[in-house]
């Protein structure tokens, strides 16, 4: 597989709310940091799930990759282009990636036809209208739709039906990526299984990489080449998924994976299950982000930052004292 993003010491800050009023009362405020100096890769044609819970800057990543979120410092590398915070070169980017949104009847527009909704990424880019209803019909055959739904409203579809137009709709500008925000949410576990070998058979088809961003571990384990784990915008964790799940050594990945439900608790890693709260961004802790609710903190994790170890196979932890 060749490279086909890198992000490199990517940071995302912004002013917190309020900022314009502080200023106007002589005071100077500290903007919030969303990511902190992440830097991750994905090759073409690879699956890579980014983990973490919910305020840990999974979807600010994405749309900063996007160009939707300014970033402060570091570089990204969308094939041959190289893009900063100062740069406006995101047309190429957006011709040849794609974002499919976490709800996705929410993201379709009520008054626009299937057909409309699908093929608009071509309507952008100046494709011809007898173009554009060809390609409606073979996008929807793609996704297991019959042609015949062109004509509908996303009213008019189940979930799993309105899953498979976002699919479509995502590819029919035959992206070389697509960011997937949670693709099964909200969807019954049979119509998960469904949505999920679709995106992996037209993955091998098409040879599409997927930045696939969920809080479901299965789904992780099910699709998933690469993942990398997200805390308070710090990568704690990356590597091949199977090493990942199967001996995590970051404290924070063994405790999301010891709580997660498991129907054999044979297959759940032993450790504590993660407990507190997520600090504040407008109080970050000191030291490693994690060491507020780390069972084996140290002095040394409250007072300084934890540097990227390699552990070999690909496999990284940001973590001053690994788990065995």
């Amino acid at each position: 597989m060749t490279g086909l993003l890198e992000i490199n010491e990517l940071c995302v800050r912004v002013q917190p709310p309020g900022a314009l009023w502080q200023r106007l009362r002589g005071r100077s405020p500290q903007p919030l940091e969303i990511l902190c100096g992440v830097s991750l890769g994905l090759a073409k044609g690879e699956t890579l799930a980014l983990v973490g819970e919910s305020g840990s800057g999974k979807t600010t990543l994405a749309r900063a990759i996007m160009g939707l979120q300014p970033f402060s410092a570091g570089t990204i590398r969308f094939q041959d282009a190289i893009l900063t915070g100062r740069e406006r070169r995101w047309h190429r980017l957006r011709r040849r990636a794609a974002l499919m949104f976490q709800d996705p009847v929410a993201s379709l527009s009520p008054r626009l036809t299937v057909g409309y909704l699908v093929t608009e990424p071509l309507a952008i880019h100046g494709r011809p209208l007898p173009d554009r209803r060809a390609a409606a019909a073979r996008l929807l055959s793609m996704v297991g739709l019959s042609p015949d739904m062109a004509g509908r409203y996303p009213r008019e579809l189940s979930g799993g039906q309105a899953r498979r137009v976002t699919v479509a709709r995502a590819l029919a500008m035959e992206p070389a990526l697509v960011i997937a925000d949670e693709p099964t949410a909200g969807l019954d576990v049979s119509v998960q299984a469904e949505i999920l070998n679709l995106m992996t058979g037209l993955q091998r088809d098409l040879d599409v990489a997927y930045l696939l961003i969920t809080h479901n571990l299965a789904v992780v384990r099910h699709v998933s080449h690469r993942m990398a784990v997200l805390y308070l915008g710090h990568l704690v964790e990356t590597g091949p998924t199977r090493a990942v799940l199967e001996r995590p050594r970051h404290p924070y990945t063994r405790a999301l994976l010891a709580s997660e439900p498991a129907i054999d608790p044979a297959r759940r890693p032993d450790g504590p299950v993660l407990g507190g709260e997520v600090p504040s961004l407008y109080d970050r802790p000191r030291g490693c982000a994690f060491h507020t609710r780390c069972p084996a903190a140290s002095d040394l994790c409250r007072s300084v930052p934890p540097q990227d170890r390699t552990l070999g196979n690909g496999h990284r932890v940001a973590c001053h004292h690994p788990l065995d």
